[in-house]
């Protein structure tokens, strides 16, 4: 698969720099790129190899950077190169066909051009809308229901009465709906609280592999539109995320917290139970939340702060071991004279 320069610039909005003919064959990292590949620069990191590249063209903000070289300028680098991706990566195709050793129950409603691999189990009651992919090895459970245009890749697990709406993504060995963690403590045992919830899964969201997501104890545990949920992520029971959040991998959120619209929470990050995260609010990796946080915001360190005071904790903590150390080398000094 090739594409010219001028191509690949109409189809992401760009204006070409250059020799508007070359012909593409690859998109590369900007360090590894090869002749015959296109690249791109979104991070000032990476400016030490814009000398060094051996990319036939290249995507920038600035023309100035590609000083002289063939290229595209466009607003968003990172935009732009994941949309040449999909130029040279269509998305995959699937049978539209169901396996003869997939086990589909009489009462299961199954959807128009729906794509059922070997190995998946589809309940009773479960619906499944059109052009809807199912991986080998998927469990579907009683009364759930998925909408058009999803992908639910190989040996996902959803538990019973489960909602997902229309065109999600859920990768490998995600399981969603079970049991959230409640027991009620007591001296000779720990009494196990019933989980009589589900889970509510919006539209356009994607959830990477082998994320929990609990069931509610009473009521839902809910998922809202356009958030995209990172691989190894667990979400307790009665959780509440927004719309449009970004939870990247290993973060953890305990049971009934709400989070706002549009959050974004940074690599294991912690968020304990009962509280709420306000709307737009950045959540910086490892950080972890004690209490409820207004939105608008963004918060770092244990417990979370505004980062700006987080950062000011850090500068004089930094200076406190500084004057340890030198107070421990004047006694040094002091008792070896």
């Amino acid at each position: 698969m090739k594409f010219s320069l001028n191509e690949i610039a109409i189809f992401i909005n760009g204006v070409v720099c250059g020799d508007s003919t070359i012909e593409i064959f690859e998109v590369a990292e900007i360090q590894n790129a090869k002749k015959g590949s296109i690249t791109f620069l979104g991070n000032k990191m990476y400016n030490k190899y814009l000398e060094t590249t051996s990319a036939s063209a290249m995507i920038v903000s600035d023309e100035k950077l590609i000083k002289g070289k063939n290229g595209i300028v466009v607003d968003n680098p990172q935009l732009a190169i994941a949309k040449v991706l999909t130029m040279f990566f269509p998305e995959q195709s699937f049978t539209k066909k169901v396996h003869p050793k997939s086990i589909i129950d009489s009462s299961a409603k199954i959807g128009k051009d729906v794509t059922i691999e070997a190995g998946a189990v589809i309940e009773a009651g479960v619906e499944l809308g059109e052009n809807t992919f199912i991986g080998a090895n998927v469990f579907v459970g009683k009364n759930s229901r998925i909408g058009p245009d999803c992908k639910i890749f190989q040996n996902v697990v959803i538990y019973d009465t489960t909602i997902i709406g229309n065109r999600t993504i859920i990768h490998g060995s995600v399981v969603i709906g079970c049991d959230g963690f409640g027991f009620v403590p007591g001296d000779n045992e720990h009494f196990k609280i019933p989980q009589t919830g589900r889970v509510i899964i919006g539209d356009d969201v994607e959830i990477g592999a082998n994320t929990v997501i609990d069931r509610a104890t009473i009521g839902e545990t809910i998922i809202g539109d356009m958030s995209k949920i990172d691989n190894l992520v667990h979400i307790g029971h009665n959780v509440q995320i927004g719309n449009g959040c970004l939870i990247t991998a290993q973060v953890g959120i305990a049971g009934s917290t709400k989070v706002g619209d549009n959050c974004q929470m940074g690599g294991q990050a912690g968020i304990v139970p009962h509280v709420e995260i306000g709307s737009n609010s950045i959540i910086a990796a490892k950080s972890g939340v004690t209490k409820s946080l207004k939105g608008d915001q963004m918060y770092g360190g244990y417990p979370a702060r505004p980062i700006r005071e987080q950062h000011k904790r850090d500068a004089v903590h930094s200076e406190v071991l500084l004057i340890k150390k030198k107070l421990n080398n004047l006694i040094q000094n002091l008792r070896s004279n």
